[in-house]
């Protein structure tokens, strides 16, 4: 038996001693909701919050059609009303749910109708509030409410249900939890409820604190990392042992397995789990703005002043790693670009944000920049307008925001890390990793970043001990900058050099570097000393390597920095340069520049130019090599009587540099004539700009329409479900009287106040001559073998008095009746018309008249012997009476005298 609950107001509430089970439904539910409580137990120990779309203005009667399914209580949740086992609670309609210490509390919706999202809502309340213990079931629904829920269940490590979308009758809500990879379980609705029955039998819950493990255990976890590492290539074991551990029991307990050296056995056995569990652990919450009350810090105050230390502009370089599915990434973008505004000069800046994670799958997910449509609960409706695009299945990203982002899949721990940043942000990341992981990551950050730069940490990390390398900003909202010493903290160890942290690992062996050979040492001394110089670009121009020294062919041009061939090609070079390059791309052949001059510090250089793309390797492809050769002047000795060929050269040359500068001019007339088409271009393109964005805004209008559509729909949904089980009792209800009435064989008429015909039983239509097409007409239509000119008016009697009345009455078949007339009476005790029965009482008339014949017959019988008695009677009288007369006078009955008395005597 659970431990009973403690009450409302006590502070100091325990941990919960039984499970709550949150179930989310919208359209189609109710029916998946009958057949999940169907199949719970009457003794489960678990207790059931249901959260449904509901009609705000709609009476439900969810409580009333649930209760018929389960023998479990079914209660519509009232505020601050404590959970119980073996319990139902189902929302009331427009109210959002949370829970605390184990109580309900009910809370007036913040969204407008159509943005609501009650099942996220109350889904987050449940995994703060039982951490591990939160178990989420979702059914039938539209949309994607919920799928925010479940993800923060799932960084609890708490259990996902989801219904099988193909047994769902609207499969939006499963889809979208199983499309983000949240469900744990996917199954018809009916085994959802044995599902977590045995889920909850094989997890034992550990302790949220950093306890020792058992020697064995630690074994077997540490060979769960061995094969991790061999199938992932991902190290785990510098990963907290109470977070892995709590994962790993999660993984056993959806597959009822009760030891973790059994479950060793299973991965190998199973690789397929090894890939399961390496997402499991990879599962990390995130949302845009997460944690709001710091990121307005972050952008009314510290970005601006990191705006402000940069009056000249220039590139802001930003690094987000373990950004998941890239919020953080899009919102530190967005926050750029709200914060610019607050700095003069704001047109002179531009950001580069780096977000990477160790799962792919989610940096392929950010990239897509598509997110469900409940983030609008996470995002003012002027962020949403502004920096996203309305899709049908959600939002997406805008192009100006996305463009400043790059993804990439990236180790923390293992790969080399970004530097010369301006801002690090690196939220709920390190909690999950040790304590010595922490400590070489740290200085890592401090390596990573510039002077001044600022590190943005998650609410529950600090800086720990590191109060040399970082001085807070503002500790409430974890924003540190970056301290310059010039002692510094010691040297900074690079992720190739962490090692790993399982205990009692063999230490690597220490290998000899191989002794180059000759023909190394001599290729090596070739590369360095007589290699060309050479640029890797893209198939834009922008430079990706360089090698040797290329300054005398490229610099850096004036202004904002730009690493393109072309605007970094010194005077002579850049036209040539172009054409050629246009001309690799087009031809995917090797083009040649001879004898190009390229003016270097007040002189010429001489100068062949090689293009050569790029064809293998495959990751390659498409990139050109630009290679400079220098090209010696020749010495020529001079001859008598003959004019120097350097001279008639520099003539020729003069003449080229004439020619080009004509060129120059005609190419600077060509580009004014083009800027002012530009200008017109621009401003065709402006008034474009402003049409698209009125019917952005239309667009968005109309969008929002469609979701309060869609939300009233799958509300009327709802109600349409309870009116079809409504119907479909009044149907049950309807065959139950039908059968009462044929079988009984009483007649029954009933017609409304107006005394129209309103329903008749089968037996009525052999005294009335009734149709189903003469519903509706009056009682006065129709024809009637009773003889019962009164009927009307009987009727009008009864609706005015409501007194019943009953006649014996004959039809003209010679069949007798018994007419009752009784008001209608509706539930509210209103009446509403009158009830007319005939019973048929022909054989009780035969038999009255058999009987009053038989009386009759007995009472003339009676009559003639009363009077044959009288006669009798009279004449024994008078006998009587002469007897007497004769004895007073003394005669005998001979008519002689007797003795006297006297004489008889003697």
């Amino acid at each position: 038996m659970p431990m009973p609950s403690p009450q409302a107001n006590d502070p100091h509430v325990p941990d919960h001693p039984f499970p709550i089970v949150g179930i989310g439904a919208s359209a189609g539910g109710l029916e998946a909701l009958e057949l999940f409580l169907g199949n719970v137990p009457e003794k489960s120990g678990m207790a059931f919050v249901i959260v449904q779309h509901l009609d705000p203005t709609h009476k439900g009667i969810m409580v009333e059609l649930l209760q018929r399914s389960t023998p479990l209580p079914v209660v519509q949740i009232r505020d601050r009303m404590r959970v119980q086992p073996d319990h139902v609670y189902v929302i009331p309609p427009n109210r959002d749910l949370s829970i605390l210490h184990g109580v309900l509390h009910l809370l007036d919706p913040s969204a407008p109708r159509g943005l609501r999202l009650p099942i996220d809502f109350f889904f987050r309340s449940l995994a703060d509030e039982l951490q591990d213990r939160c178990i989420g079931v979702i059914l039938s629904g539209m949309g994607s409410d919920g799928t925010l829920g479940l993800r923060a269940m799932k960084e609890k490590a708490g259990g996902v249900f989801v219904q099988d979308p193909a047994s769902a009758k609207f499969d939006g809500m499963p889809s979208s939890a199983i499309e983000a990879g949240l469900a744990d379980i996917v199954a018809p609705v009916a085994e959802l409820p044995g599902r977590i029955i045995a889920y909850l039998k094989h997890a034992p819950f550990i302790s949220r604190t950093d306890r020792p493990l058992e020697e064995k255990a630690q074994s077997a976890l540490e060979k769960v990392f061995i094969l991790l590492r061999t199938q992932t290539g991902h190290d785990f074991s510098l990963y907290k042992k109470s977070t892995v551990y709590r994962r790993i029991e999660r993984r056993m307990g959806l597959h009822q397995i009760d030891r973790i050296t059994t479950y060793v056995r299973f991965l190998r056995e199973n690789p397929h789990e090894t890939e399961l569990l390496f997402k499991e652990l990879l599962i990390g919450v995130t949302s845009f703005f997460r944690d709001p009350a710091a990121w307005e810090q972050l952008i009314r105050k510290f970005l601006p002043e990191l705006l402000a230390a940069r009056p000249g502009g220039g590139l802001i370089r930003a690094w987000v790693p373990g950004c998941s599915t890239g919020e953080e990434a899009y919102s530190l973008a967005i926050a750029f670009r709200e914060s610019i505004k607050q700095v003069e000069a704001a047109w002179s800046f531009s950001l580069q944000v780096f977000a990477t994670d160790l799962d792919k799958d989610a940096i392929d997910k950010a990239r897509t920049a598509a997110y469900p449509a409940n983030i609008a609960a996470d995002l003012s409706p002027e962020r949403l307008r502004r920096f996203f695009l309305k899709e049908e299945r959600g939002y997406r990203v805008g192009k100006e925001i996305r463009e400043t982002v790059v993804f990439a899949p990236q180790n923390v721990i293992m790969d080399p890390p970004f530097t010369k940043l301006d801002i690090l942000i690196c939220r709920n990341l390190l909690i999950y990793l040790a304590p010595e992981l922490q400590k070489k990551l740290l200085p890592l950050f401090h390596y990573s970043l510039n002077p001044g730069g600022v590190l943005f940490l998650g609410s529950a990390e600090t800086i720990g001990t590191f109060i040399d390398l970082f001085t807070p900003l503002d500790n409430k909202a974890r924003i540190y900058r970056k301290i310059d010493s010039t002692i510094g903290a010691g040297p900074v160890e690079f992720p190739s050099s962490f090692f790993s942290a399982v205990p009692n690992a063999p230490e690597p062996l220490a290998t000899q570097k191989p002794i180059p050979n000759l023909q190394v040492l001599a290729d090596r001394m070739l590369l360095s000393k007589y290699t060309p110089a050479a640029a890797l670009t893209s198939d834009k121009g922008d430079i990706l390597y360089i090698s040797g020294r290329t300054g005398k062919y490229l610099e850096p041009a004036a202004g904002k920095a730009n690493w393109n061939i072309f605007a970094m090609a010194r005077e002579g070079l850049r036209y040539e340069l172009t054409a050629a390059f246009q001309k690799v791309l087009r031809l995917r052949d090797t083009v040649t520049l001879t004898g190009v001059q390229v003016e270097n510090n007040g002189g010429v250089q001489m100068v062949d130019v090689t293009l050569q793309p790029i064809t293998e390797p495959g990751a390659l492809q498409g990139m050109v090599m630009v290679v400079f050769t220098d090209v010696p002047v020749p010495i020529v000795k001079a001859v008598p009587g003959k004019r120097p060929r350097t001279s008639v050269r520099s003539a020729r040359l003069v003449e080229l540099e004439r020619e080009l500068e004509q060129t120059r001019h005609d190419l600077q007339t060509t580009r004014e004539e083009m800027q002012t088409s530009q200008e017109e271009l621009k401003s065709s393109y402006e008034e474009l700009q402003s049409t698209n964005e009125e019917l952005q805004s239309t667009n968005e209008e109309l969008t929002t329409s469609k979701e309060e559509m869609q939300s009233m729909n799958e509300e009327l949904q709802t109600v349409n479900n309870e009116m079809q089980a409504k119907v479909d009792e009044l149907s049950r209800a309807a065959n139950d009287m039908k059968n009462l009435f044929d079988s009984t064989e009483i007649a029954t008429l009933f017609l409304d106040d107006a005394l129209n015909v309103r329903r008749f039983s089968r037996r009525t239509s052999q005294i009335i001559k009734l149709i189903p097409g003469d519903a509706g007409r009056p009682i006065t239509d129709i024809a009637s073998d009773m003889v019962y000119s009164g009927l009307t008016e009987d009727a009008q009697e009864v609706l005015q008095t409501l007194v019943p009345i009953e006649k014996t009455l004959a039809a003209s078949n010679g069949r007798w009746f018994l007419v009752r007339i009784m008001p209608y009476r509706t539930l509210e005790n209103r009446i509403d018309g009158v009830v007319i029965t005939f019973t048929d009482i022909t054989v009780s008339k035969k038999l009255e008249a058999e009987l009053r014949k038989t009386q009759a017959a007995l009472e003339k019988q009676i009559g003639e012997q009363n009077a044959e008695l009288k006669r009798v009677g009279g004449r024994f009288h008078e006998d009587r009476n002469r007897g007497r007369t004769s004895k007073a006078a003394g005669i005998d009955g001979s008519g002689e005298n007797g003795p006297s008395c006297h004489e008889k005597e003697k």
